[in-house]
């Protein structure tokens, strides 16, 4: 199979790492990961057997990965800046459109191009986005409470400041340990992606997630800018993923896109059920074959 890696220069400065794979005359895929920070490879090394036949650019976002690194300055570190990035990378590549893939964080990022550039967009295909932060930072404060021996369905005020929820739930409880309550069914599921993981030997630096958070990330709902978004979108959502189930119907339901739950899947559906989430993916590409 075909393989280019590469660092591309997308800004004074930066440069990101890239995997460019498969028949380069084919439908393009450009895949965006979570974080901030953090790394493609997990995502390859999950979905690069139900991608082939397509051309698919697996990207490290600036800072993070195998991206080289970047001061800490939070100015680096905008959704504006990582779109930009995007933006250069598509003509790096001679590309006149291409389909953005999303996980999580990735998931914003794609539906941010999206809005900005329709004509370049074929199509969204977003798996268990993230885009309402003051409602994920309330699902790791009930998290939280559940891994302090409360009860996390209890009927509580809870601040909205996603920043101050983060630091109240953060404050006795480690943040993979809340992450790891909403984002995995089972602990098999948690340690075979953690085996994956671990595999990569990247360990990139944790600056974009702290300057996303300086930025005021954990403030943020997208949610009234989705109404922009014109492209075609699938949104894959494993119906046992508290990070972004049920939120994330919201964006099925604003585009009029496709929804595909996958039940008994967290938040990595192709760990849990990947026959599902292979028939659900087909079922969002089938018009770019």
């Amino acid at each position: 199979m075909r393989e280019e890696i590469d660092l591309i220069a997308v800004d004074d400065g930066v440069e990101v790492y890239l995997e460019d794979t498969g028949p380069p005359d084919a439908p393009a895929i450009v895949v965006l990961h979570g974080g901030p920070g953090g790394s493609s490879y997990t995502l390859r090394e999950g979905l690069e057997e139900y991608l082939e036949g397509f051309r698919v650019i697996y990207l490290d976002q600036r800072g993070g990965g195998r991206s080289p690194a970047l001061p800490e300055e939070p100015g680096l570190f905008t959704i504006d800046a990582l779109v930009s990035d995007l933006f250069h990378l598509r003509d790096h590549l001679g590309l006149n459109s291409w389909t953005l893939l999303g996980h999580g964080f990735g998931g914003l990022l794609a539906l941010d191009y999206a809005r900005r550039s329709p004509d370049t967009t074929e199509q969204l295909v977003l798996i268990n986005p993230w885009t309402n932060f003051p409602w994920l930072a309330r699902q790791l404060y009930r998290a939280s409470l559940a891994l302090r021996g409360m009860d996390e369905n209890a009927d509580l005020e809870i601040p909205e400041d996603g920043t101050r929820l983060l630091q109240e739930a953060f404050a006795t409880v480690e943040p993979k340990a809340a992450f790891d309550r909403l984002l995995f069914p089972s602990p098999h599921s948690r340690m075979e992606y953690e085996w994956i993981a671990e595999g990569s030997t990247v360990v990139g630096a944790d600056t974009p997630g702290r300057m996303f958070v300086l930025n005021g990330l954990w403030r943020l709902d997208y949610t009234p800018f989705v109404l922009e978004v014109q492209a075609a979108t699938a949104v894959l959502l494993g119906a046992l993923d508290a990070s972004s189930y049920p939120e994330a119907q919201t964006i099925a339901d604003l585009v009029g896109g496709q929804l595909e739950l996958i039940e008994g899947a967290g938040h990595y559906a192709w760990i849990d059920q990947p026959q599902a989430f292979e028939e659900a993916l087909q079922n969002a590409l089938q018009n770019l074959q």
